[in-house]
Order: C-alpha cells, then sequence, then structure tokens
C-alpha cells in the first residue's frame, strides 16, 4: 500500500518553529522529488516548497522564503520541511505529496490526512 504520512504538526506561538516529517511507506522516495503543500481554512491548497530527488534543487513560495527549509533524506524515506518564525498566517493543514505541483497530485487523489499547525498570536 501506498502511503505518505505527515507528522510533527501541533500549537506554536507566533516566532515559534516546527519541523515536519513526511515519511512514505509501500515504496521508495528515492526517484520523486517531494512537494509540500498546505490549506488554510477557508482557503485552497496552495504550494510552500519543492525538492527534487536528489536535493539539487529546492523551491519556495514567496511567503515562506528566508523561513523555511526544505530537506530530504533519501536513506530513511523521508523528507522534512523546517518551519521557523512562524506567523498566524501559516496556520493550515500541510500535506507532502511526490510532486512539485497540485494537479498531478488532484488527478492521481494522493492527498493523505495531512498535518495541522497552528500558529497563534
Amino acid at each position: 500500500q501506498l502511503q505518505l504520512v505527515e507528522s510533527g504538526g501541533g500549537l506554536v506561538q507566533s516566532g515559534g518553529s516546527l519541523r515536519l516529517s513526511c515519511v512514505a511507506s509501500g515504496f521508495t522516495l528515492r526517484f520523486s522529488d517531494i512537494g509540500w503543500f498546505r490549506q488554510a481554512p477557508g482557503k485552497e491548497r496552495e504550494e510552500v516548497s519543492c525538492i527534487s530527488s536528489n536535493g539539487g534543487r529546492t523551491d519556495y513560495a514567496d511567503s515562506v522564503k528566508g523561513r523555511f527549509t526544505i530537506s530530504r533524506d533519501n536513506a530513511k524515506n523521508t523528507g522534512y520541511l523546517q518551519m521557523n518564525s512562524l506567523k498566524p498566517e501559516d496556520t493550515a493543514v500541510y500535506y507532502c505529496a511526490t510532486a512539485c505541483k497540485i494537479e498531478p497530485v488532484d488527478a492521481l487523489n494522493a492527498w493523505g490526512q495531512g498535518t495541522l499547525v497552528t500558529v497563534s498570536s
């Protein structure tokens, strides 16, 4: 069974940090991009960050650039999103996927349950 499981979310005050993890089971991440996405209350899902299969290329949404760092450990079949200087507007359910864009994940109906990040004022 193919699964990506997000973890590491929680409640943090403004300015705090969290590290999210994305663990693959049933397949290897070695050949895949890893993307992070989020959906805030009342908002559409948005792209947050993406990393290429070998880690050589990374991309960040302007809203998180300089605060978030994406990484991966292929030996552990895991992706990470380090989130620093968190703001209330970062509050959302965060999802990972083996793509950098929303559309292919939608097409495969491949979204998991996500992990909730709540940043208090």
